[in-house]
Formats: structure tokens, sequence, C-alpha cells
């Protein structure tokens, strides 16, 4: 596949294989409309518009290196794939044979359908803005729906920052973006009330350099704790002393003095239901964005690890509060899709 860097089994980053180590119980293989053939690992490819080191596209990754240690899958992926080439790609892992493809599809969505009506034989588990459809019923789609780590990334964010003014750096206002900065600001509000928010966006998935220069112009206007959305607003906080706050990955390990809390977005359920429904050979379009949830386990707070003891016990009671609360089911956090403003 030309100008797409093509990644067989394993990975070359040192530093990104420390992250993709997991075990489990084998599952099996199913068609989409054939019997499960017991002992064989489906035949999956990804491809992604980005490096697998970005944040959101990590998070599928590492899940996907997983299932392959544990022999439900077998795994390869492009990454870097420019959406003018996605839907060629998506064509060529088809016809060799690969039946489950996984993506991230924001930018070809119409294209990414037109494959999969294609090949009806072949599952498609697609990162997307809109919903899946029954007429197209090997599409189903999924979202990091982690509105709730978010939340409670927010209460500890309005308990550390002094200023009161909260910077938030973005990659596009879309709704994967915009609900869980309306989460994070929700619980910023629960113990601050009176706090305001810069919010800017880059235009970019992955700009670290003008995530940067954004977040510096938040910090010299009055933000004494940031938002990372995006690689390198984690930067600018270092360089200016400064606490960040993360999102899907837990990033502490290479900022311990910066990084108070992140919220974590795990990919496993998600991947796991659709080998589940594979083997079953019962794969459909299916909304996967409801395996993102806390009580589903598709997110949670990272551990406070360098910052244990430097965060005040009413935010942790409150944290912890909260959190029993999404897991029994009597909180729901807002979804709020809709594009923030500065406050």
């Amino acid at each position: 596949m030309a100008n797409n860097k093509i990644f067989f089994p394993s990975i070359s980053r040192r530093h990104f294989m420390q992250l993709t180590g997991a075990s489990a119980a084998a599952l099996t293989l199913g068609g989409l409309s054939h019997r499960a053939q017991a002992a064989e690992p489906i035949k999956t490819a990804a491809i992604y518009t980005v490096p697998v080191e970005q944040q959101w596209v990590s998070r599928i990754h590492i899940a996907a290196e997983a299932a392959k240690a544990r022999g439900d899958i077998e795994y390869v992926y492009s990454e870097n794939t420019s959406n003018s080439d996605y839907e060629r790609v998506m064509r060529e892992y088809c016809e060799a044979g690969h039946k489950l493809i996984l993506g991230e599809v924001f930018g070809v969505e119409e294209a990414a359908r037109t494959v999969a009506a294609d090949y009806p034989d072949v599952a498609f588990l697609m990162g997307s803005s809109f919903k899946s459809k029954e007429d197209l019923p090997n599409f189903a789609t999924f979202d990091n729906y982690i509105q709730d780590a978010s939340y409670l990334s927010g209460i500890i964010a309005g308990a550390m920052t002094k200023s009161k003014n909260i910077g938030m750096v973005g990659g596009y206002p879309i709704p994967e973006v915009n609900r869980l900065m309306h989460a994070f600001m929700a619980g910023a509000k629960e113990m601050t009330p009176d706090i305001t928010f810069q919010v800017a966006f880059i235009g970019s998935w992955f700009d670290p350099p003008k995530a940067k220069e954004t977040a510096f112009a938040q910090i010299e206007a009055g933000a004494d704790l940031l938002y990372a959305e995006r690689f390198g607003v984690s930067d600018a906080a270092k360089e200016k002393g400064l606490l960040a706050v993360g999102n899907v990955i837990d990033t502490q390990s290479d900022y311990p003095e910066t990084v108070v809390a992140s919220a974590l977005w795990h990919f496993e359920p998600t991947l796991d239901h659709a080998i589940a429904q594979l083997q079953a050979g019962s794969f459909s379009a299916e909304d996967y964005g409801l395996f993102s949830f806390m009580k589903e386990g598709g997110c949670s707070l990272a551990p406070l690890g360098t910052f244990e003891g430097k965060v005040p016990e009413e935010a942790l009671a409150l944290v912890a509060e909260k959190e029993a609360a999404i897991k029994d089911g009597s909180l729901t956090v807002e979804i709020n899709d809709s594009e923030p403003k500065s406050s």
C-alpha cells in the first residue's frame, strides 16, 4: 500500500511497546453469517490517520495488541493514512481477507460506508460521529464517551487551580472533543463555581508545537492549570511550572510534576464485545459508544501517582462520591456535544 506505513505484528518503538502488554483468555473467529471456527484468530486490520502514539488511536492499538497477544486476533495496521487514501486502503485490506477492520472515519464517513456495503462479509468497527444504521449491518460505530472520567478529572482541576482560570486546548470542536471538555468544566465548577475557562482549538489532531504555543498564550492570559486534550499542552505547563490534566491516556510518567490527573479511555470493552459477536456469528450495527462508559469499564480516572497527598481531601471525597454514583447509575454525567466557549 503505497504512501502508508504498514506494520505487521510487532511495533518497533521501544517506549510505546511498554504500553501494549496484556493477556486474557482466547476467543474464536466467526463470520458475519457463518458458524464460528474454533481456535482460529480473527484476521484484523486497522487503519489510522495519525501515528499510533497519538492519544485516541493509541488506545485502540493497545487493545488490539492485547487481543493479538491472547490469540483472539491476527493484527496488522496502517498509520498516517490520509483521508484521500483511506478508501483504497480499506479495500486492499478487505481483498487481502481481513474479517475485521478497525479505524476512524470522521473525515471519510461516506466512502467508508460505501466500502462496507461492497464487502458484506467483513465486519467494520469504526470511530465515527454518526450512529450505526440497520441498513448496513456490518458497519458498527464507536466513540470515546469518557465524559464520566473527564467529569471526575475536572473536580480535581477545580480544587488545584489558584487563579480560578483554566486553559483548554483541543484539536477540533467536534462532539468527541466537545463532550469531554463540557464534562471537565462541569466537574471543575463542582469545586469552584466561579471558575473561568479559556477554550481554543488548534485545527489539528497531531501538532504538538501548535498546541504548546496556544497553551503559552492561555498562560499569559492568566491560566494556572491546563486541560491537555492534545499533545504539546503538558509541555507548556511543565516549562512554566504549572499543572495539567490529561485526556485519554496517562502521561504522568513523562510529566511527574505536571500531570495531576487524567481521564483514561479503555478500548478493551469495545473490541472484546466485537470479538465475542464475531465468535457467535452475530456481529451487527450496534452502537458501540456505550462500551466507553465508566459503568462498562470503558473509562476511568488515572491513579494520582506522584500527586498522592497533594490533592485536597475535600476533592478526593467528592470524586469518590461521584464515581460511586456514576457506577451505580444514580448519576448520569451530561453528554453535551455543542462547541464549548471561553467564559
